[in-house]
C-alpha cells in the first residue's frame, strides 16, 4: 500500500477576502489556499475577479474584509513593501521594462548590486549570468529592452523577481503574447523554479497550459470562488463549466455565406531583409486568415499593409482600382484599410471611458460639436454589436476586463466602416467565452460584407473562422488553404509553418 506524501507547508492563505469597486463586488468572500513550492493556477473568466485576488495578495489594492497571510504572518494590504519583504513578486501581462535600459540594468532595477557603497557593475553582470544558467537560456546581457522580444522581457522580469527573493511568482497572463516555441522556454523556466522550492500563482485564459503545468487549480466566476480543487480533478470540459456556467466550444464553422467582389489585392510585397514578395486577395464578405510561427512575418506583413513599415513596397488594388502604396497609417487609414492592433494599452486611452476612446481621432476640422447623447448613442449601438454591455460606456477603459477592453478596440476600428479590416491577436489574454464572442462578431462583419483579414497565434481560432488560409514561412507565404471547403489537421497545417512543402 503506497503512503500517502504530506501536504506541503501553506504559503499563502486568503480566508474571506472581498473587495468592492462602485458599490459592486469584484472578489466576494474568497478563500484560497496556495502551498508552497506548488504551481497554483487562478482561471475564470474575464471580469471574474481573478486579477483583483492577485492584487490583494500582491498588495496593490487592499481588501475590504478577510485577512491574508504569507508563511503564517498576516499580511497588511495597504503596504506593498511587506509583500515584497515576503518575497512576493508578480509579473504582469503589460510588462514593466525600461526600454532604453540593457537586459542587465533591467534585472537589477531597484535592487543594485553595491560594495563599499560603490555600484558593482561586475558583480551584477556575474549574477546576470549566473541567471541565465539556471534558468538554461541567453539574453544578450547588453542588449537594450527595447530591442529584445516579448519572450525575451518576460524573462528578464522573472529574472528581477528571482533575484529580488522572490519565494512567491505571480504571473498574469506569462504566455498570453508568446508564440509555440517560446511558450516552451517559460514553460521550463517555471517547472525550474517548482523544482527549487518557488511557489507560483499563474493567472491564464489558456486551459490546457493550466492543465499541464498547475499542482491545484481555483475557479473564479462573478468574483466567487466557485471550486477549488487538485489538478488531478479537472479535465478541460470541466473547467469550462466551472469558468462559465455551461459548456462553450470553439467549433469551426459549417455555415458559409456567398462572398462578393475582390475587396483588397496586394502584389509582389517586399520589405527589404523580412517579406520577400508577398501575394494577397481578399473578396468582400470573406474572412482571410494568416498563421505563422515566431519570425514568420505575418505581423510584419499586417504593419506593412497599414503604412507603419515605411521601407515597404508593392502593388496595392482596392475593388479594381490601383491605389498608392500606404506611406503612413493615416494613409492607410484613408485608403480604408484600418488595423485593430494587438497591444490594447497602446491602442486604448485607458483613463477615457468606451465613447471617449470610440471618437477619438474620428473628428475632423469644421464638423463642428457632436451632441454627447449622439456620442453616447452611436457608441452603444457599435459596442452592442460586438457584445460589449452598454450599461457600462462610463467606466474608465482601465475598469474593463481584457475581454471588454478587446470589444471597445474592436468597435473603435470597425465604426469607422473600412474597406479592409486587419485585425492582429483579437483573443489574446481573454478568457473562453469571450473569445467566442469575439470570433462570433468577426463572421457577424463579414456577412454585413466587411473584408476581414485575422492573425493569431491559435491556429484552432484562427481555422474556426476563416474562409482562406495564407500560412507564413521565413518571410513568405509558403501555402495558401481553403478552409472553407477543406478540412486541414492542426498539424498539417503547423509543418507547412516549418517550410515543409507537403504534409508528411
Amino acid at each position: 500500500m503506497n503512503a500517502v506524501a504530506p501536504a506541503k507547508p501553506v504559503a499563502i492563505e486568503c480566508k474571506g477576502i472581498s473587495k468592492r469597486f462602485s458599490g459592486k463586488y469584484a472578489v466576494r468572500d474568497a478563500s484560497v489556499t496556495i502551498r508552497s513550492g506548488t504551481v497554483h493556477a487562478l482561471v475564470g473568466e474575464n471580469g471574474a475577479g481573478k486579477s483583483t485576488l492577485l492584487g490583494m495578495i500582491a498588495g496593490r489594492v487592499k481588501n475590504d474584509t478577510g485577512t491574508i497571510t504569507a508563511f503564517g504572518e498576516e499580511l497588511d494590504a495597504s503596504d506593498p513593501r511587506q509583500t515584497r519583504r515576503h518575497g512576493i513578486a508578480v509579473v504582469y501581462q503589460e510588462l514593466t521594462m525600461v526600454p532604453a535600459l540593457t537586459a542587465v540594468e533591467n534585472v537589477f532595477l531597484g535592487q543594485l548590486m553595491a560594495r563599499a557603497s560603490v555600484l558593482s557593475e561586475k558583480a551584477m553582470r556575474a549574477r546576470y549570468l549566473q541567471l541565465c544558467e539556471e534558468f538554461d537560456v541567453f539574453v544578450d546581457p547588453d542588449a537594450r529592452a527595447r530591442d529584445l522580444s516579448v519572450s525575451q522581457q518576460q524573462i528578464i522580469e522573472i529574472m528581477r523577481a528571482v533575484q529580488a527573493k522572490g519565494r512567491i511568482l505571480m504571473l498574469d497572463e506569462p504566455s498570453a503574447a508568446l508564440a509555440e516555441q517560446e511558450r516552451e522556454v517559460l514553460y521550463r523556466i517555471i517547472n525550474r523554479l517548482r523544482a527549487q522550492g518557488t511557489t507560483i500563482v499563474i493567472v491564464s485564459h489558456n486551459l490546457n497550459e493550466v492543465l499541464s503545468l498547475s499542482d491545484h487549480i481555483t475557479v473564479m466566476r462573478d468574483g466567487d470562488v466557485v471550486r477549488s480543487a487538485s489538478r488531478s480533478e479537472w479535465d478541460k470540459p470541466a473547467l469550462v463549466r466551472h469558468m462559465v456556467g455551461q459548456d462553450v466550444v470553439i467549433a469551426r464553422r459549417e455555415t458559409r455565406h456567398a462572398l462578393g467582389g475582390e475587396a483588397l489585392s496586394v502584389r509582389n510585397l517586399v520589405l527589404p531583409g523580412v517579406l520577400k514578395g508577398i501575394d494577397m486577395r481578399v473578396r468582400e464578405r470573406e474572412i482571410v486568415g494568416l498563421w505563422g510561427l515566431v519570425g514568420s512575418g505575418r505581423t510584419t506583413f499586417f504593419r506593412s499593409l497599414s503604412g507603419l513599415e515605411p521601407a515597404s513596397s508593392g502593388e496595392l488594388v482596392l475593388h479594381g482600382e490601383k491605389r498608392p502604396w500606404p506611406s503612413s497609417a493615416r494613409a492607410a487609414i484613408a485608403e480604408g484599410i484600418a488595423m485593430v492592433p494587438e497591444s490594447r494599452r497602446a491602442a486604448l486611452v485607458m483613463g477615457m471611458d468606451a465613447p471617449s476612446n470610440y471618437w477619438l481621432g474620428r473628428r475632423t476640422p469644421g464638423q463642428g460639436m457632436i451632441s454627447p447623447v449622439k456620442e453616447r448613442s452611436r457608441t452603444a449601438e457599435v459596442a452592442r454589436f460586438f457584445g460589449f454591455d452598454p450599461g457600462r460606456l462610463a467606466e474608465p477603459v482601465r475598469h474593463l476586463s481584457g475581454g471588454n477592453q478587446q470589444k471597445v478596440l474592436l468597435a473603435k476600428w470597425a465604426g469607422r466602416r473600412p474597406r479592409v479590416l486587419l485585425v492582429d491577436e483579437p483573443t489574446r489574454g481573454i478568457d473562453v467565452g469571450a473569445k467566442a464572442e469575439v470570433l462570433a462578431s468577426l463572421v457577424r462583419l463579414a456577412e454585413e460584407g466587411a473584408a476581414v483579414v485575422v492573425t493569431s497565434s491559435e491556429l484552432e481560432e484562427v481555422l474556426a473562422v476563416c474562409d482562406r488560409l495564407l500560412v507564413f514561412a521565413h518571410g513568405e507565404v509558403v501555402k495558401e488553404l481553403d478552409t472553407a471547403s477543406t478540412a486541414y489537421s492542426v498539424e498539417e497545417i503547423v509543418r507547412f509553418g516549418f517550410g515543409e512543402t507537403e504534409a508528411a
